[in-house]
C-alpha cells in the first residue's frame, strides 16, 4: 500500500474518531479513491475517472439531519475536487467543493476529508467533480430519508430505485475534448451518447446485451429518483404506458401531480411514484434531449427496460413513449410551472417578502478576439465566451474562500464587484445589433447577512440562444416566476407565486426568457453561482456570491479545517 494512502486512512480513522463526540446526530463515514478504470462501452474501451472503480459512482445514504464525512484519496492523474450539489452546508462553504473557489484541487497522491452537514434537505441530491470536466463519470446519487419520527408526505413506496446515471458518454478521454475547445475556442465536441445508470440503449453498437433494465411486480408502486448529470443537454424522460407522478425535485418534496413526461435540466433532481398497473411485459423508459439552439448538441436518445416478473410471453414489440418535440419549449415551460411547494405545516416555506437586494442578470453566450493570430476559429480570430451581466468570469488561481478567510473577509485586492444589472440595457430578446463581445474578470455578488435577495435572470439574443439551467452553491431558493421574453418589471412581478412556489437549486432560465428566484442569504460563506452546462461555465458563464457574516457565531462562517488542500 502506498504511504500517502496508509497516511490518508490513519488520519481519517482518527478524524472520525474525534467527530463521534462532536457532531449531533447519525454521521456516516465513507472512504473514497479517484482512479481511472476502464470501460468498454459503444464497442470502444475507454480509461475514465472514477470513484472505487464504479460509473455511476457510489451513494450516500442518510437521513435528514444527519452528518456524512467522505475522505477521498486522489490516485488519478490530475487534481480533482467533489461538489455535494443541493447541500447547503451551514456556515462550512470548506467542503462545498468547486475547484479555486471554496478550495484548491486535491493533488494526485493527496486526500482530503470532507464534511456533509445535512440540515433541511430530504429526497433526492447528488454528488459530483468540481474540476474540469471530471464530473462526466466522476458522480452520484444522495439519498436523503425522512429523520426518525418522520414518514414521506406519500403512502410508503414498495421499492425504491435510482435511475442516477442519466449521463454522457465519451469514446475518447473527456479532458481531450476539453482542450480542444479550449485551443480551437469553439465548441467542443458532443458526447457519442447517454447512458441510464452507466449504460447505453440497446440500438447502440454492442450496448444491446448491457442495456439497464428495472425489474417490477405488478401492483406496486416505486420511487424513482431521477439525476440529469449530463454535460451539456436538458431532457425529457418518459416510460411507455405508465404515467409518473412528481413528488420531489432538489431535495424537496412537491405537490404531487401526474405526468407522462418529465423535462430536466443539468444539476436537477426529480422524485417520482410509478405503479406497475400495465399487463405484464416489457416496456421502454426513453431519454432524449430538448434543444431549441442552433448549438451543437448530441442528438441521440437512451432507453431502458421495464420488466414485469412472473411468467408471461415476452413481446415481440416492445412499447416506446412518446415525447413532445425536441424544441418543444412549450412543453418544457408547462412541465416547470406545475413544480409547486407543499406548503403545509409538516413543510412549511418562507418565501422573501421585503426584498433588500434586487439584481436584474443577463445570461449570455459571447465572443472573445483572441490575441495575436492564436489559432482561433470563431467567426474570424475569434473565441467562445459566456457572461453574466456582461462580464464573463475568469477562474482565479488559489481558492477565494482562503484569500476571503486570510484577508479578514475582503478579497478586493483578487476580485470586483458584479454589477446589479447590465451595464448598457437594451432589447435583450430582439436586439438585433448588440455587440456580442463582452468583458472579463474575476467579479462577486456580496450580500450581507439577512438580505432578501430577488435575483432575475435575462436570456438574451446574443450568440446561441438557448435555455440556460442556472445553479447556486449554498441555497435553495424559491422559483417566484418565469416568462418569454423582455423582464417587464411593471407587470411580471404581480403573477409571481409567492404562495407555493418551489424550492430548488438549479432551474432553467428560458431561451429568450426570464426566470425569477428569491431567497434570504442566511448562510455566510463563499458560494460559486453558475451555468450547469459544462460548456458555459468553461466560457465563463459564472460569478460568486460571497454573504458576510452576522452578528453571532450561528450566524458567521465556521473555521477552516485543519487541513485544506494546498494551492501551490
Amino acid at each position: 500500500m502506498k504511504p500517502n494512502m496508509i497516511s490518508g486512512i490513519l488520519g481519517y480513522i482518527f478524524l472520525i474518531a474525534l467527530l463521534f463526540c462532536k457532531v449531533q446526530g447519525a454521521v456516516h463515514n465513507y472512504y473514497w479513491v479517484v482512479k481511472q478504470t476502464n470501460f468498454t462501452k459503444l464497442c470502444t474501451t475507454s480509461t475514465v475517472l472514477t470513484v472505487n472503480d464504479s460509473f455511476p459512482g457510489p451513494e450516500i445514504h442518510a437521513k435528514k439531519g444527519d452528518t456524512v464525512f467522505v475522505t477521498v484519496q486522489n490516485d488519478g492523474p490530475y487534481g480533482i475536487t467533489i461538489h455535494w450539489h443541493g447541500v447547503r452546508q451551514p456556515r462550512n462553504p470548506w467542503s462545498d467543493g468547486p475547484e479555486y473557489i471554496t478550495q484548491c484541487p486535491i493533488k494526485p497522491g493527496g486526500n482530503f476529508t470532507q464534511e456533509i452537514n445535512l440540515s433541511t434537505e430530504e429526497g433526492t441530491l447528488w454528488w459530483h467533480a468540481h474540476s474540469d470536466w471530471s464530473r462526466t463519470t466522476v458522480h452520484g446519487v444522495i439519498k436523503v430519508f425522512p429523520a426518525n419520527g418522520t414518514s414521506y408526505p406519500f403512502d410508503e413506496p414498495d421499492g425504491d430505485q435510482t435511475l442516477c446515471s442519466v449521463a454522457s458518454w465519451y469514446k475518447s478521454d473527456v479532458m481531450d475534448v476539453l482542450e480542444a475547445s479550449i485551443a480551437t475556442g469553439g465548441d467542443p465536441n458532443v458526447s457519442d451518447c447517454y447512458t441510464i445508470n452507466g449504460e447505453p440503449r440497446d440500438l447502440y453498437d454492442c450496448s444491446n446485451e448491457t442495456m439497464y433494465s428495472l425489474l417490477v411486480e405488478k401492483g406496486k408502486t416505486y420511487l424513482l429518483r431521477i439525476v440529469n448529470s449530463i454535460m451539456n443537454e436538458e431532457m425529457f424522460f418518459a416510460i411507455a404506458n405508465h404515467n409518473m407522478t412528481v413528488v420531489g425535485s432538489d431535495g424537496a418534496y412537491l405537490k404531487p401531480f401526474s405526468t407522462d413526461y418529465l423535462f430536466i435540466t443539468p444539476g436537477q433532481t426529480m422524485d417520482v411514484l410509478v405503479t406497475a398497473n400495465q399487463s405484464p411485459g416489457y416496456y421502454y423508459m426513453v431519454l432524449t434531449p430538448f434543444l431549441d439552439t442552433e448549438s451543437s448538441y448530441d442528438n441521440t436518445t437512451s432507453r431502458a427496460l421495464i420488466k414485469y416478473s412472473g411468467n408471461y410471453t415476452t413481446p415481440g414489440t416492445i412499447p416506446t413513449p412518446t415525447f413532445p418535440n425536441i424544441s418543444d419549449s412549450i412543453s418544457a415551460q408547462f412541465f416547470v410551472v406545475r413544480l409547486k411547494s407543499l406548503a403545509d405545516s409538516a413543510h412549511p416555506i418562507n418565501v422573501p417578502k421585503n426584498i433588500t437586494r434586487q439584481i436584474f442578470m443577463t445570461v449570455s453566450v459571447n465572443i472573445f478576439a483572441c490575441p495575436n493570430s492564436t489559432g482561433c476559429t470563431v467567426d474570424g480570430n475569434n473565441k467562445l465566451a459566456a457572461s453574466l451581466n456582461n462580464n464573463s468570469f475568469v477562474m482565479p488561481s488559489t481558492a477565494l474562500l482562503q484569500e476571503y478567510y486570510d484577508n479578514n473577509y475582503n478579497i478586493s485586492h483578487i476580485a470586483g464587484e458584479l454589477p446589479n444589472k447590465p451595464p448598457t440595457p437594451f432589447n435583450y430578446t430582439t436586439v438585433a445589433n448588440m455587440s456580442a463581445y463582452t468583458n472579463e474578470g474575476t467579479k462577486v455578488i456580496t450580500f450581507n447577512y439577512g438580505d432578501e435577495v430577488e435575483i432575475v435572470f435575462q436570456g438574451t439574443n446574443i450568440g446561441a440562444t438557448q435555455n440556460h439551467p442556472m445553479h447556486l452553491h449554498g441555497y435553495s431558493f424559491y422559483l417566484v416566476g418565469t416568462g418569454s421574453a423582455d423582464f417587464d418589471n411593471g407587470t411580471d412581478p404581480g403573477r409571481f407565486n409567492l404562495v407555493d412556489p418551489p424550492e430548488v437549486n438549479t432551474v432553467a432560465v428560458p431561451r429568450k426568457g426570464w426566470t425569477a428566484i428569491r431567497f434570504k442569504a442566511d448562510n455566510s460563506g463563499v458560494w460559486f453561482m453558475h451555468c450547469h452546462f459544462e460548456r458555459h461555465t468553461s466560457w465563463g458563464m459564472s460569478s460568486v456570491v460571497i454573504v458576510k457574516d452576522g452578528g453571532t457565531n450561528e450566524t458567521s462562517m465556521s473555521p477552516p479545517p485543519s487541513y485544506m488542500p494546498p494551492c501551490s
